[in-house]
C-alpha cells in the first residue's frame, strides 16, 4: 500500500505563500526502527515541490520557457519519529532565487500534536532544456512566488 497524499490549499500570508501538502504515512514507509524510513521524507520534499509548483503555474511556465528544473542538493534534519497512520502535514515555499538557483524550504509537522518532525532544504536548479546547463530564472517564473523575509518561518501550530 502507498501513502496516500492530497495538495492542501495554499495558505496566504502578506509575508509568503505556503503550500500545504498533506501525507497519510502507510506501511511501506515504514524501516526496520519501526517509523518512517528517512527517504520517505525526500520523496515528499519533491512531490510537495511539484504539487506547489504546479499549483502557481510553474510547471507550464518552465516549460514554455524552454526549461526544466532539477536537484543539485537536499538537506534534512530529523527531530522527532513519526508512524504508520500518521498524518503529516509538509509546509513548503520558496526561499529565495538566486540567477539560476531557488531554494526551498520545507518543515514537516504532526497535525494532531502539532509537532515539528523534520526541517528541509532543496536547492532546484534552472536549466534550459536544449542545452541542459543552468541558466538565469526569468524575471515572469519569479513572479509567481511571494518570497519571505530572509530567516522567516512559519507558525507552527
Amino acid at each position: 500500500m502507498s501513502d496516500q497524499t492530497r495538495p492542501s490549499a495554499a495558505t496566504h500570508s502578506s509575508l509568503v505563500t505556503l503550500h500545504e501538502y498533506d501525507v497519510v504515512v502507510g506501511p511501506a514507509s515504514i524501516d526496520a526502527n519501526g517509523h518512517v524510513n528517512n527517504v520517505e521524507f525526500v520523496r515528499w520534499m519533491q512531490d510537495a515541490a511539484v504539487a506547489h509548483a504546479e499549483a502557481r503555474g510553474l510547471t507550464e511556465a518552465t516549460r514554455q520557457a524552454g526549461a526544466m528544473w532539477v536537484v543539485r542538493s537536499h538537506h534534512v534534519e530529523y527531530l522527532q519519529p513519526a508512524f504508520a497512520g500518521e498524518k503529516i502535514r509538509v509546509l513548503t515555499w520558496v526561499a529565495d532565487f538566486r540567477r539560476a538557483f531557488s531554494p526551498r524550504r520545507y518543515r514537516f509537522v504532526r497535525p494532531s500534536d502539532g509537532t515539528l518532525l523534520a526541517k528541509g532544504e532543496t536547492d532546484w536548479v534552472f536549466i534550459d532544456a536544449r542545452t541542459g546547463r543552468p541558466r538565469s530564472i526569468p524575471d515572469a517564473l519569479q513572479a509567481m512566488f511571494e518570497l519571505p523575509p530572509v530567516g522567516w518561518e512559519p507558525t507552527i501550530s
